[in-house]
């Protein structure tokens, strides 16, 4: 492996082991691999699933972690993980999309500032192009003090410019969530509440876990529990009411569950008065109550 010569991107993935191993190398020893392409260490074929995709990343990460130790900051992108090994001088990537996932190392003072040209043009290439999530370096990160330096300042980010953007961040978040989550963090949940200016004190929660899924519910406990309003819930979408909150979960969630779920989340909003992502923000990130978890993707205030 120390004589591994690279030029691009390879068409084949490394073997667990020698992910590991090649992992190693780049972080003790990253000087002459420093801004070179990412090595292939998953390569998925046309057609893998969601959670197909899932599985062959976990027994990489898990090779990665047993070598190496675990990252410095979890995240993902809208298509796939960005994990990072991060000190002031260098930065191990483990990252990609739908088709294949790299390691790769940068320099970390070089890759954070492209990135936060990315963030500041909201993925972009300049101000008059639309704003989309899907361009972002990571949509989500989580810093649970693992090894290594913390970045000093979060890079800047744009809010969505109306609902209907919101709505494609969140639903490029939960889709994010669903397929990456685990693979780093195993059980444990990720959730935040969604609350609105033009609703004040109502609270509507979003998480996801691998063991429960999906889950959106909402404080309905001031409106009337009668069939009539039950029927209006139902067809927002809203599955069943509990102890005044009405609930929906997708327990094995493919893409297309994050679009409904999303799309739920913004109809509700739009029915109790909210007009816009600027009447919006985003309490009580967290993942499992352990380490600062961030969400640029989403478009909002948090």
């Amino acid at each position: 492996m120390a004589d591994m010569e690279y030029r691009g991107i390879h068409p084949t993935a490394l073997t667990p082991a020698d992910a590991a191993e090649f992992a190693r190398m780049l972080h003790d020893a990253p000087g002459p691999h420093l801004g070179r392409a990412p090595v292939p260490v998953v390569v998925h074929d046309p057609g893998t699933t969601p959670a197909g995709r899932r599985a062959a990343l976990q027994v990489v990460y898990d090779a990665i972690v047993a070598r190496i130790g675990e990252p410095t900051l979890y995240g993902g992108s809208a298509d796939g993980p960005s994990v990072r090994w991060r000190d002031s001088s260098r930065t191990l990537l483990l990252a990609g999309d739908r088709q294949q996932v790299g390691l790769s190392v940068h320099d970390t003072r070089t890759l954070e500032a492209e990135e936060q040209r990315a963030f500041e043009w909201g993925g972009a290439w300049s101000g008059g192009q639309p704003y989309d999530q899907a361009f972002l370096p990571y949509v989500w990160q989580l810093d649970r003090s693992g090894p290594g330096e913390r970045p000093t300042a979060r890079p800047g980010g744009r809010l969505a410019a109306d609902l209907a953007q919101f709505q494609y961040g969140l639903e490029l978040l939960l889709r994010a969530w669903s397929e990456q989550l685990s693979v780093q963090v195993g059980t444990d949940w990720a959730s935040f509440c969604v609350t609105s200016a033009a609703d004040r004190g109502r609270q509507l929660l979003v998480s996801y876990s691998l063991e429960d899924g999906l889950h959106a519910s909402i404080d309905d406990r001031d409106g009337e529990n009668n069939e009539d309003r039950a029927r209006m819930m139902l067809a927002r979408g809203w599955q069943s009411r509990d102890r005044g909150w009405w609930q929906t979960d997708f327990l094995d969630p493919g893409h297309e569950c994050a679009a409904a779920l999303a799309a739920l989340v913004v109809t509700e909003l739009y029915a109790r008065g909210t007009r816009g992502p600027e009447e919006l923000r985003a309490r009580d990130v967290s993942c499992k109550d352990r380490g600062e978890l961030w969400l640029p993707g989403l478009g909002i205030r948090h």
